[in-house]
């Protein structure tokens, strides 16, 4: 029931959609400026709707700012910014055209209709990239449900024989269900059996949340804006090789590699999705989904891109989705996740290094993932936070408890041991979860 955007390539030549990115802009209010924490100038917005936009295979051919005075209910856009906009993707022999709003069906008709083209919203567009990127089985179901539920909204638009009428039974002798009558209720009957195997996905993403509590290492788990440099970040503290690229949500799926810390602990490094703004309401859930090992990591580093324009505003929008998460009946995030968070300033090299970025930010760690800069003091600060909430307790083992021996280098770090007539004795810090599993182990 998907409506599919135009083909990337034609059949023949192999030649790109070609499309158009329009940024209808309000100039946001003192208020909400001052209630987002920052506001993105009108060319940075732009340039994330053109990036969003080039990621799906698209060749752009146009873009432009229309400052909006009024939003208009039939098109959203002014009738002299509709004519500028159709003279443009004449010239430039446009398929497609990005509109970075959120745009009622009504409007997405009426623009389709007086641009002779398709018409997507932001909204449309975010929900294409994650379509084609979410790969495991929660992300999949929940953006084909997401997918479903938008379409729903616009069969009036999208499907081009919903005017034409089947024949009934002549049980009632009316002329029968009409065609957009069934494919509303096909979609619907495909979204409850959705939601069935959402739930069944759940039970078992509970059953993998228990044993993840089972795992000896602490977690930390990279946040942050999309492009803010979070697998590059991975791959410089873990030397794995996960897909890094200048490219929006380069990342959609988890990934977990140990590192070892200074003091010698072991932690698990969890890389996720990247954040963005203006998320579409659809895709909330699908989010939950995909940052589930932020709900269970002991520290959220939360990476920002310090050299954008806009990263004022990026941090209140990645903040501000994780604080929705942690909101509602199902929510991920427990309260009090922000006491977890560490700061990570990224890109550093940008601005002159790690040091003057530090004078500018004194409670953060800044970094640079391309160059190293920076990331020893990273790990220093994943283990003072590891450590500042251990108890550090004094422990006689048996010589031949072995099993309790490594039990308590696995949980915990030995900071000194000395072997006696009577024992093994430990000076051992661990967590106040550990500390109860371990006192209650042989009850």
């Amino acid at each position: 029931m998907r409506c599919p955007l135009p083909s990337t390539s034609d059949e023949t030549g192999g030649q790109p959609t070609r499309a158009a990115v329009i940024l209808p802009f309000e100039k946001p209010s003192r208020v909400a400026i001052g209630d987002a924490g920052g506001h993105r100038a009108a060319e940075a917005r732009l340039a994330e709707a053109v990036g969003l936009t080039a990621s799906i295979g698209v060749a752009i051919v146009h873009s432009a700012v229309h400052p909006l005075r009024e939003r208009r209910s039939a098109t959203l856009m002014g009738e002299g910014q509709i004519e500028i906009v159709g003279r443009a993707l004449k010239e430039q022999e446009a398929d497609l055209v990005v509109v970075d709003a959120a745009l009622t069906p009504v409007q997405q008709r009426n623009l389709e209709r007086a641009w002779g083209c398709k018409v997507i919203d932001r909204t449309g567009l975010i929900l294409e990239i994650f379509g084609e990127r979410a790969t495991t089985k929660e992300g999949s179901l929940q953006v084909e449900l997401a997918h479903l539920e938008y379409q729903r909204t616009r069969l009036v638009r999208s499907w081009t024989h919903l005017e034409r009428q089947r024949g009934g039974f002549g049980f009632l002798g009316g002329p029968g269900e009409s065609q957009i009558e069934i494919d509303r209720r096909l979609i619907g009957d495909r979204i409850v059996k959705l939601k069935k195997e959402l739930e069944q996905v759940r039970r078992t993403r509970g059953l993998h949340r228990r044993a993840r509590e089972r795992v000896p290492y602490p977690v930390v788990a990279l946040v942050g804006y999309t492009n803010a440099g979070k697998s590059t970040l991975f791959n410089a503290l873990t030397g794995a090789g996960v897909y890094a690229q200048d490219q929006l949500f380069a990342t959609l799926d988890p990934t977990m590699r140990a590192i070892r810390l200074p003091s010698g602990r072991t932690t698990i490094l969890s890389d996720t999705v990247g954040f963005i703004s203006d998320l579409p309401t659809q895709l909330v859930e699908a989010f939950r989904a995909t940052l589930e090992e932020v709900a269970a990591a002991d520290i959220i580093l939360h990476v920002r891109d310090i050299a954008h324009p806009d990263s004022a505003a990026q941090r209140a929008d990645v903040l501000g989705v994780m604080e929705e998460m942690s909101e509602g009946p199902q929510a991920s995030l427990e309260a009090g996740w922000q006491d977890r968070v560490v700061e990570v300033l990224n890109k550093a090299d940008m601005l002159g290094g790690v040091e003057a970025v530090a004078r500018r930010a004194p409670d953060a760690v800044p970094v640079s993932a391309l160059t190293g800069e920076g990331l020893e003091e990273l790990r220093r600060s994943i283990d003072a936070r590891l450590s500042a909430g251990m108890e550090t307790i004094e422990v006689t083992l048996a010589g031949s408890d072995g099993a309790g021996l490594a039990w308590l280098h696995q949980h915990g770090e030995v900071l000194a041991r000395d072997d006696r007539d009577d024992g093994v004795h430990l000076t051992v810090r661990l967590s106040p979860a550990d500390r109860a599993r371990f006192d209650g182990r042989d009850a």
